[in-house]
């Protein structure tokens, strides 16, 4: 074998190693990647069935339905609207005109099967915890906690 075609050999066998490597990556990143979706853009671009998916918006107010474990609602962006069916427990926050995202995938039913169930909160969130130790300290300001912006103190 020449020098020249051992060359030619030793380049061939590094790209096909890059890009079995690049490959394998993306392969690796292909499983783990999660698309997020309001009810309007599933409307619109139905993904396949069985993808797993997260879809955002707020829990319309009446559709939170309780059966066992198992609890229907639907989740609304004030455009479209999809039901959800969860089973497990729900978080703290969740309630009905909050915001929640779900994650899951959707269903031949047209119903989205939710595997997991995130609910939001405002900026202003305190924890239960750290707004009973501030009143407790007597640094708590009921004013201050309800306020969207508060305004700066003049030097």
């Amino acid at each position: 074998m020449t020098r020249k075609r051992r060359r030619l050999y030793f380049i061939a066998l590094g790209l096909f190693g890059l890009f079995a490597g690049t490959g394998l990556v993306l392969s690796a990143f292909q499983d783990n990647l999660v698309f997020f979706f309001s009810p309007t853009e599933m409307a619109a671009k139905k993904p396949s069935t069985g993808q797993r998916i997260r879809i955002g918006g707020l829990v319309e107010n009446g559709s939170v339905n309780k059966n066992g474990e198992t609890v229907t609602f639907t989740v609304t962006d004030m455009t479209s609207s999809l039901p959800v069916r969860y089973t497990g427990l729900l978080p703290d926050l969740f309630k009905e005109g909050t915001g929640v995202v779900v994650e899951g995938h959707l269903g031949t039913d047209g119903v989205f099967a939710a595997s997991e169930v995130l609910a939001k909160h405002d900026e202003n969130y305190m924890p239960k915890e750290v707004a009973d130790a501030l009143k407790k300290s007597g640094r708590w300001q009921e004013t201050a906690a309800k306020a969207k912006t508060i305004a700066p103190t003049a030097p």
